[in-house]
């Protein structure tokens, strides 16, 4: 009798709780071979002693069996999770600062976005499948070309057949870079003209309301995926980005101070004009500063701060992540060496010694104290500067920065 109930125990067991159930769990014996084997793998890097990761988890698992039914085909989507308590390797591997976090894998590479949308099994699933269906727009007629919106970039296919090799590398690219390009693609006789015969072309088109680049065709192989993916990534990730509420915390989280440029929505000279002057003159400094162009009505708050409104855009100011610094009069960016000085005063920590002390008397004799200004009446260093009573206002956009009510932060960087 006890033998027949342990086995009805069991059946009911099982039953409520498949062995396969829940997401996949990785380590270093299965990680790369199941990165390699399929063609999408989301995964969530956690530590059991994080609360975070505690209330993530049972989400994760039914997002698993949610996704193990709606992708039942093999090789095509896998939900992973990595203790990194026990397999601290791979946290180092896939540079994780917080817990719990979820990256993806297409086609064998690391997106270069984490995943940030709401955390449920619903949106998991649905997150899945925008991912991993076509990413490419078919053209049916070369007019939809002279349609084109001129604020985005665009990655243009000229093909002779869908079913090729060309094809298919070029629907890996736009996996990998759908949120930094526009894909299209047209086949036979609609690209005809576009290229000679038997030779497929893929042709970059630059955002022109935005930019002074020029449309770039593809020299290399479309059939080696490495040479294509990586002309395609360097032409769809501009040097200049435009930070929205999207993708701030991301930004943020590549801990570089911001070089801004904010604009009124429709001034798209000022950007044109802020990227012509970062491409000449910042390029070596692409390293320590992302360089960023905001809208300055949606980013008012940040404005305010500043002391500035709609009425006074274009400017340009620095959010160094502790302080923020605005560029004295946008007219002299322009003036060849100005803007790579302002930066090199945020690197010596000039502008943050200047606005507590103001600028050094021997240096600035000829220019008054203000109000605001007082002597500091010490001897020590510092003892020719002015303090002033007003701080530069605190950054705003680290505020915009991972959430502590979100994740196990790993470092206090944020």
């Amino acid at each position: 009798m006890k033998s027949l109930f342990a086995t009805i125990f069991m059946a009911c067991h099982v039953a409520y709780n498949p062995i396969n159930s829940g997401a996949v769990q990785l380590d270093e014996s299965n990680i790369d071979s199941t990165l390699a084997d399929n063609e999408f793998v989301f995964i969530n890097f956690y530590a059991d002693w994080c609360r975070f990761s505690q209330m993530l988890s049972p989400v994760w698992d039914e997002a698993a069996d949610k996704a193990a039914e709606a992708f039942p085909e093999k090789g095509k989507v896998v939900i992973g999770k990595v203790d990194c308590d026990k397999h601290g390797g791979l946290g180092t591997r896939f540079h994780i600062t917080k817990y719990p976090t979820l990256k993806y894998v297409r086609n064998g590479q690391l997106a270069k976005r984490e995943y940030r949308g709401q955390r449920s099994a619903e949106k998991f699933v649905e997150f899945v499948e925008g991912q991993t269906k076509d990413q490419v727009k078919e053209y049916l007629d070369l007019q939809e070309l002279h349609e084109m919106d001129d604020k985005k970039r665009y990655l243009i296919g000229y093909f002779e057949q869908r079913e090729s090799k060309q094809y298919s590398m070029f629907k890996r690219v736009a996996s990998n870079l759908k949120d930094d390009c526009v894909f299209l693609a047209g086949f036979g006789e609609v690209s005809k003209q576009m290229h000679p015969p038997s030779q497929d072309i893929v042709a970059f088109r630059p955002n022109k309301a935005r930019s002074n680049e020029e449309d770039e065709t593809f020299t290399g192989n479309l059939a080696v995926y490495d040479e294509i993916n990586a002309w395609a990534a360097s032409k769809c990730t501009p040097l200049v980005r435009e930070i929205t509420f999207e993708n701030a915390e991301e930004l943020t989280e590549e801990g570089l101070p911001f070089l801004i440029l904010f604009h009124a929505p429709e001034d798209n000279e000022s950007i044109k004009q802020y990227s012509d002057l970062v491409s000449k003159e910042l390029m070596e400094d692409k390293q320590n500063v992302n360089f960023l162009v905001a809208d300055g009505i949606k980013f008012a708050h940040p404005l305010h701060h500043l002391g500035k409104y709609k009425e006074d855009l274009p400017l340009i100011a620095i959010d160094s992540f502790r302080h923020m610094y605005l560029f004295p009069k946008y007219e002299d960016a322009q003036e060849p060496g100005k803007l790579k000085k302002f930066l090199a005063d945020l690197y010596s920590g000039k502008l943050h010694r200047e606005f507590h002390y103001g600028p050094d008397k021997e240096t600035s004799s000829d220019e008054p104290e203000t109000a605001n200004e007082i002597d500091t009446g010490t001897g020590e260093p510092g003892k020719n500067r002015v303090k002033r009573e007003k701080n530069p206002p605190i950054s705003q956009f680290k505020e915009l920065g991972p959430s502590k009510n979100r994740y196990t932060l790993l470092h206090d960087e944020f």
